[in-house]
């Protein structure tokens, strides 16, 4: 069994066989599938940097940078890159998922990986993109094809060949494979753990929007709730923020403790009606609801249930407030379209004139039935995966406003009807964390520690150099408070997850030091305040129950 070293622990020979193989696409080329090509292959010295489409990247250790591409059917085709350690490979190979609609390759999240030691690699998911564009998906309008990319098959394509790529360049089999993605790339990775449960044998998995013909709906329905803008129910960003501080004041010691961190934005009994304007109030509607705009915060915090009392999709928390204004403040209806259109018109219907008037239970229906690209990761029976021996670390902050934190509550707890009646017990597998403040994937409200090292999330922080490569959990490089190491100590030793620690830096700048840290739980456990400094891991225990 391999060390869990973090750098420069070097499987035997790797250094000498990447020395005496090269780098260069005559060396990769044999290793190819016949629909696949070498777009460049070179190595970055430390002291070079490489120019990527979001972001520079320096100083980093040395590697070997390959990209690929695959042509996935006669239509559509998908791109990969692979950054292999030429001097500190640590025997391991780390895939990094994606976000949004946005087909980008993760060079933001491969960087860091290179630092571990890791081979790393990403995907672009069969189109390229902006970050700016991430609710954008005109690419998959009458693009079937394209779609079954971005659902799955640009992302275990490219895990199979990138993984034949790396044990060819150290003539070495690769010890153990580990995934880490949120959002888009959290449903990748419950997708993967579902259809093609040999290819990992770790998986972290954040904020998963696993429910797409579900979820991508109800990113329209929000903002559609909030329509029109000249509507007298219509909640302005003022009213959002608020609404924000009165949450705030209702929820906030409803754990017991008045630290400015919501604990469980479901637990709290809150009354918006403290908010309505009253009679000595006539002027200034900016500070205060009227009854129209109190029905529209049941709306966007309420559950989605449609016709027959058919479910839908989970409620945001309280708590979540600064992102679920992103949500559903949008261009007036009458200049544009409502931000969340972009499934509907161009995954389920193929109609670019698709009016968004039109949603409605119909819509969830087609949806499902359809599944474009067969994205939704909605398969609860992870018994291969249990079998195989993989572990599944999920993880969702309780202040998101993007992707409701219900929705993997929703996930896990079906999850467990489906398995315990079999006789497994999910600890063995599967541990889900919920992070109180967090927003989605990283970031959070009050100053909430958040911060756990895993996908998206270093490029939260600010490094002390442009030239800087923030990796791991600066000052706490261990197995507690870095998420990835946990994963590895649980998949390499058997060592599982009973707590982690999530950290909030001084103004998210690791030079500036430690503000606070907390624990945090495995699902059902919640951290329970026990006295002393808030601030401090030694101020909980995991010992209250959501």
């Amino acid at each position: 069994m391999k060390s869990l070293a973090i750098a420069g622990s070097m499987a035997a020979g790797a250094a000498a066989a990447a020395a005496a193989t090269g780098c260069t696409p005559e060396v990769f080329t044999p290793y190819l599938s016949s629909n696949a090509s070498i777009v460049y292959a070179r190595v970055f010295t430390a002291d070079q940097t490489f120019v990527g489409p979001m972001g520079n990247y320096t100083n980093l250790p040395e590697y070997c940078a390959v990209y690929v591409n695959v042509s996935s059917s006669a239509t559509s085709s998908y791109e990969f890159a692979v950054w292999l350690p030429t001097q500190t490979w640590n025997g391991r190979y780390l895939a990094y998922g994606n976000g949004g609609f946005t087909g980008q390759i993760a060079f933001a999240d491969m960087a860091p990986g290179l630092e571990y030691g890791f081979a790393t690699v990403s995907t672009n998911t069969g189109h390229n993109s902006t970050v700016q564009e991430a609710g954008d998906a005109g690419w998959a309008l009458n693009d079937p094809e394209t779609r079954t990319d971005w659902g799955w098959r640009a992302l275990h394509g490219t895990v199979a060949l990138g993984k034949t790529l790396t044990e060819a360049y150290y003539n070495e089999t690769i010890a153990y494979s580990y995934y880490s993605g949120c959002s888009t790339g959290g449903r990748q990775g419950l997708k993967e753990v579902q259809m093609f449960p040999d290819d990992f044998d770790g998986v972290l998995a954040g904020a998963c929007a696993w429910w797409t013909t579900h979820q991508q709906n109800w990113d329209l329905k929000v903002a559609v709730d909030n329509l029109p803008n000249n509507a007298s129910h219509h909640v302005t960003s003022e009213l959002m923020d608020v609404l924000a501080d009165e949450v705030l004041r209702q929820c906030d010691g409803a754990d017991g403790l008045r630290d400015g961190i919501i604990m469980n934005g479901y637990a709290c009994q809150f009354r918006p009606e403290t908010l309505l304007c009253d009679g000595s109030n006539t002027t200034n509607t900016s500070t205060c609801f009227t009854p129209a705009q109190i029905d529209t915060i049941y709306k966007v915090y309420g559950a989605w249930v449609e016709t027959n009392q058919t479910f839908v999709f989970p409620s945001f928390a309280w708590g979540s407030e600064a992102q679920v204004a992103e949500m559903i403040l949008t261009d007036d209806d009458e200049q544009g379209s409502p931000s969340g259109i972009a499934y509907p018109r161009d995954f389920v219907y193929n109609d670019a004139d698709w009016a968004w008037q039109n949603l409605d239970l119909a819509t969830i229906q087609l949806s499902d039935s359809l599944d474009p690209g067969n994205a939704t990761a909605g398969d609860f029976d992870l018994r291969p995966f249990y079998n195989r021996g993989g572990k599944l670390l999920h993880y969702h902050g309780f202040a998101d406003g993007e992707i409701p934190t219900g929705s993997s509550i929703y996930y896990y707890r079906h999850v467990q009807e489906t398995l315990v009646p079999l006789g497994i017990d999910l600890d063995d597998f599967y541990r889900f964390f919920l992070i109180p403040g967090m927003e989605h994937c990283l970031d959070s409200v009050h100053d909430a520690p958040w911060y756990i090292a895993t996908a998206n999330q270093p490029g939260g922080l600010v490094a002390e150099s442009s030239n800087d490569t923030i990796w791991g959990v600066p000052g706490y490089r261990d197995a507690k408070h870095d998420a990835l190491l946990a994963i590895m100590a649980w998949v390499e030793n058997g060592t599982a997850p009973e707590e982690l620690v999530a950290t909030k830096y001084v103004d998210d700048t690791p030079s500036l030091g430690v503000q606070a840290q907390r624990v945090i739980c495995p699902y059902p456990k919640q951290a329970e305040y026990v006295g002393g400094d808030w601030n401090t891991t030694e101020s909980f225990t995991c010992s209250g129950y959501y």
